[in-house]
C-alpha cells in the first residue's frame, strides 16, 4: 500500500507494522498471564481434589465459573476507569491485583473458600480483555483489527502451547517443596508473573497515538486520520442505552456462544485427555499443547483471512461449526487417545478461530463512550458463559458420571452462535466499513 497522500512521505503499512511490533507483544504477554491465572485451576484439579475436602466436579464447575460472576458486575465499570485514568494507569492495577489473588488460591482448603478467591480474582481481572479490545481502537482501523485481535488472542493458544507443558512440569516436580502441595505450587509460581508485569506496565505503555514519544509527527497524523474517517460511520450511543440497544444484545448473545466454547472445554481439556488413560500430569500438560498450537496457527489465518475479504459472518460461521465438529468426535472417540486428541484439535482450532473474526464486528459500529462501555458489556455478558459453562459440565458429569453429555451441550451452542450471526448480523455490521 502506498502512502496516504502525494505530500506524505511516510508509508501507512509501515506506520502500522511500528505501531504493531510496539504494542502487541506487550499486550500479548499481558493475555498470556492473564490467561494462565485463570485457567490453571484446570490443571490443579488434577491433585487438589485430593487435599480438599468436598472438591466434587459440581463443586470444581461452579468455583471455575463463579470468577466470571465478579467478571460480569465489574466489567463494564472498569472499562469506564479506563476511560478515565488511561490505559497505563489501570492495566498495571488489574495486573497486579490479578497476580496477587491467583497466588493466594495456594490457601484453598475447603470449598468456601475456592468460591471466594475465584470471584474476587474475576473482580480483579474485569476490564482486562475488554480494556485491550478499546484499547486497540485507539490505533488500528477496523480493516486491520481482525488481524491485531487475533495476534493479541494467540496469547490463549500459546498459554495452551506454553501453560499446559509448565503446569504439567510444575505439579510433577514441585511438589513438596516448601512443604507446599504440587497444586499450591503451581498457583504462586503462575501469580507472580501477573505482579511483576503490572509493576513495569506504566513506564513501557502508551495511553494513545498522542502521548507515544516514538512516533513521529507525521506517523501521528497519519493514525489519527484514519481513525476519524471511521467515526463518520459509527455510532455514538448515550450510557443509558448500551444496556438494551438490540445490536449489542445480539452481539452479546453471540459471544456467550463463543466463551461457551471456550470455557466450556478449555477449564475440561486436562480432565478429558486424563479420561483417555494419560496419568501422568507432565504427559497430560503436553499433549494439551498440541490443540492449542493449531489453535494458535487457526486465529491468525482465520484473521488475515476475514480482514483481507472483508467478509466476518461466514468465517465465523465455518470456525463455530469445525468447533462443534470437533467437541462431537472428541465424545465419540473419549476411549482413543489418538482420535480423541484429534478431535480435541479440531474443536481448539474452530472455538479459538471464532474471536478474531467476531470482535471486530463490534468495534466497528461502536465509538467514545460506547465503544468502551459497549464492548465491555458484550464481553461481560458473553463471558458469563465462563460460568454456565464449566458448571454445566460438572454437574452433568456427576449425575450422568459421564462428561461427553455436557460437552454435547458446549457443541449445540457453538451451532447457536452461528445460526445467529448467519441470520441476525446484517452485513453491513460485519463488513470494512459499516455505515
Amino acid at each position: 500500500m502506498s502512502t496516504i497522500s502525494p505530500e506524505r512521505s511516510v508509508s501507512e503499512d509501515a506506520v502500522y507494522a511500528k505501531v504493531a511490533w510496539r504494542i502487541i507483544p506487550l499486550m500479548f504477554l499481558c493475555y498470556i498471564a492473564a490467561y494462565l491465572d485463570r485457567v490453571n485451576v484446570g490443571f490443579a484439579k488434577l491433585q487438589m481434589q485430593s487435599d480438599v475436602a468436598g472438591l466434587s466436579d459440581t463443586v470444581y464447575g461452579l468455583g471455575a465459573g463463579i470468577f466470571f460472576v465478579g467478571y460480569f458486575f465489574f466489567e463494564v465499570p472498569s472499562n469506564i476507569l479506563m476511560e478515565k485514568f488511561g490505559a497505563r494507569f489501570w492495566i498495571a492495577r488489574i495486573m497486579i491485583t490479578w497476580g496477587i489473588i491467583s497466588s493466594a488460591m495456594l490457601f484453598v482448603n475447603s470449598p468456601w473458600m475456592f468460591y471466594v478467591l475465584r470471584f474476587l480474582l474475576g473482580v480483579a481481572e474485569a476490564g482486562f480483555f475488554p480494556g485491550i479490545i478499546l484499547y486497540l481502537t485507539y490505533w488500528f482501523p477496523s480493516r486491520r483489527r481482525g488481524r491485531m485481535v487475533a495476534l493479541f488472542m494467540t496469547a490463549i493458544a500459546l498459554t495452551g502451547v506454553v501453560g499446559g507443558p509448565v503446569s504439567g512440569w510444575i505439579l510433577h516436580q514441585f511438589n513438596g517443596v516448601a512443604n507446599l502441595k504440587g497444586w499450591q505450587m503451581l498457583f504462586l509460581l503462575e501469580g507472580m508473573p501477573s505482579i511483576l508485569i503490572g509493576m513495569c506496565i506504566p513506564f513501557i505503555l502508551d495511553d494513545g497515538v498522542r502521548s507515544a514519544r516514538w512516533l513521529a509527527a507525521e506517523e501521528k497524523e497519519l493514525l489519527e486520520e484514519n481513525l476519524k474517517k471511521e467515526e463518520f460511520h459509527k455510532t455514538h450511543l448515550p450510557l443509558s442505552q448500551i444496556f438494551v440497544d438490540p445490536r449489542l444484545l445480539l452481539f452479546c448473545l453471540v459471544y456467550f456462544c463463543c466463551a461457551f466454547g471456550l470455557y466450556g472445554t478449555g477449564f475440561w481439556i486436562p480432565q478429558l485427555i486424563k479420561n483417555t488413560g494419560i496419568n501422568d500430569p507432565l504427559y497430560v500438560g503436553l499433549l494439551t499443547a498440541i490443540p492449542y498450537g493449531f489453535g494458535a496457527i487457526a486465529m491468525v489465518l482465520f484473521g488475515r483471512s476475514s480482514d483481507h475479504s472483508g467478509e466476518r459472518r461466514w468465517h465465523f460461521t465455518t470456525a463455530a461449526c469445525l468447533g462443534a465438529v470437533g467437541i462431537v468426535i472428541s465424545n465419540l472417540y473419549r476411549g482413543n487417545t489418538l482420535i480423541a486428541m484429534i478431535g480435541l484439535t479440531i474443536a481448539t482450532v474452530g472455538i479459538l478461530a471464532t474471536f478474531p473474526i467476531f470482535w471486530p464486528m463490534p468495534t466497528a459500529v461502536l465509538a467514545g463512550t460506547a465503544a468502551a462501555a459497549g464492548i465491555a458489556w458484550i464481553n461481560s455478558v458473553g463471558n458469563l458463559a465462563g460460568f454456565f459453562g464449566p458448571s454445566i459440565v460438572g454437574v452433568i458429569t456427576d449425575l450422568t458420571k459421564r462428561g461427553d453429555y455436557g460437552l454435547y451441550v458446549v457443541s449445540a451452542m457453538l451451532l447457536l452462535g452461528a445460526v445467529l450471526v448467519l441470520a441476525f448480523v446484517p452485513k453491513k455490521y460485519a463488513a470494512d466499513n459499516p455505515g
